[in-house]
């Protein structure tokens, strides 16, 4: 019967080369589809992976806080009021500040961002400085994130085999600058924004940055009792501490940072521009390869009218069709992309990694893709009549 016969497939592979090249365009879109959201996902990662490496409950913020990368500031007192309210365990200050540091290699002259950190509790989540908080009670150690940019230098790799020393800076000029020691190493990674991190005691950090006030700190980690509920506890602490603070889960927290480099900045806009103009661009080549075929073949589409399909049936099997080539230029797309993350990765020091999430989104997408050119196409089909066979 006819309607065994798999007429969708054999129209495409009846031109192998184009079959092949149209599958090797799809393989491109789809690419360039997950490169654009491993970049955009890299994004965001890179730019909230220190709010999920803090060790807190809720989180103390100024209101004109923007963005981790500016500082804004605010009354440590606050922080201590906190301590007052049924359900908080205990609290942790926070500073972070730009400095200027100079390559051991090179003498270029780099941003790097500074944390200074309380030695008396835990601050961050990460084994690595945490096992090396007593160093940092000896002045001018610091820790340094082996994730950082290649621009700083063998730092991490000297440091393992000898003592090194680096110069901070809050100036250009770096003969102000505080020579530190490296005690030891820890894994955070490079953002959008940061090229490398350093940590400290809160000490030192105010001996670096000796314009900055010990009474004002960045952020506040609150720690909550067990059992306590963190949105009670956050809206008692909004109504009674003064307004010039906010307290936000670590999910608001994060989400805050995301929002900053989604709409404040154009690199947001740039990969949402950029990931559509990929699956325009998809849409446009399918169309162009279904509309291609259908014109080649309208003797056969009008014979199969004429013995008795229905127009329903012929649009069945450019539909057929589009799904095809989506899910065969899928497959190489997705093998390809996981290399490239992995070699992304390796040149740009940001978290890529392939999620389930982001390999259904694509797939859904060049679907849907395949699924719209295969409906513009169709409308040649709607004109097929059998007379068209004489």
């Amino acid at each position: 019967m006819i309607l065994s016969i798999p007429i969708a497939w054999l129209q495409l592979i009846h031109k192998r080369v184009r079959f092949l090249a149209t599958l090797a365009g799809l393989a491109f879109i789809v690419i360039l589809l997950f490169m654009q959201l491993g970049f955009q996902d890299a994004l965001y990662a890179s730019a909230t992976q220190v709010h999920n490496s803090l060790r807190g409950d809720l989180f103390v913020i100024s209101p004109q806080y923007i963005s981790l990368t500016s500082q804004q500031s605010f009354p440590r007192a606050r922080l201590y009021q906190a301590l007052g309210y049924e359900g908080v365990d205990s609290v942790t200050p926070l500073y972070h500040e730009f400095g200027k540091t100079k390559s051991i290699d090179t003498g270029q002259k780099n941003p790097i961002f500074v944390f200074g950190i309380g030695l008396d509790s835990v601050t961050f989540d990460l084994p690595e400085i945490n096992q090396n908080l007593d160093k940092l009670r000896i002045p001018d150690q610091a820790l340094f994130d082996r994730n950082s940019r290649p621009e700083f230098g063998p730092v991490a790799e000297k440091s393992e085999q000898e003592e090194v020393e680096i110069e901070v800076s809050y100036f250009n000029d770096l003969t102000l600058a505080s020579r530190l020691k490296i005690g030891g190493l820890f894994t955070l990674g490079a953002s959008f924004g940061v090229d490398g991190n350093l940590i400290v005691s809160q000490s030192t950090f105010l001996n670096i940055f000796d314009y900055r006030k010990a009474d004002f700190i960045d952020i506040g980690l609150i720690k909550l009792k067990p059992g306590a509920d963190i949105k009670k506890v956050q809206a008692i602490l909004e109504a009674h501490l003064p307004k010039d603070v906010k307290i936000l889960t670590r999910h608001e927290f994060s989400e805050v940072e995301k929002s900053y480099w989604n709409i404040r900045t154009p690199i947001g806009f740039a990969f949402q521009l950029m990931v559509t103009m990929g699956f325009v661009i998809g849409v446009v080549v399918v169309y162009q390869v279904l509309y291609s075929n259908i014109s080649s073949h309208l003797v056969e589409y009008a014979t199969l009218k004429a013995m008795g399909h229905t127009q329903n049936y012929l649009l069945r099997v450019v539909f057929q069709q589009a799904v095809i080539l989506a899910v065969l230029g899928y497959i190489p797309g997705f093998a390809l992309s996981l290399g490239l993350y992995d070699l992304a990765e390796t040149g740009t020091h940001l978290p890529f990694f392939m999620h389930l999430h982001q390999a259904l989104v694509v797939l859904f997408s060049t679907i849907f893709m395949c699924s719209i050119s295969g409906f513009l196409a169709m409308n040649k089909l709607r004109s097929v009549d059998p007379a068209d066979i004489f």
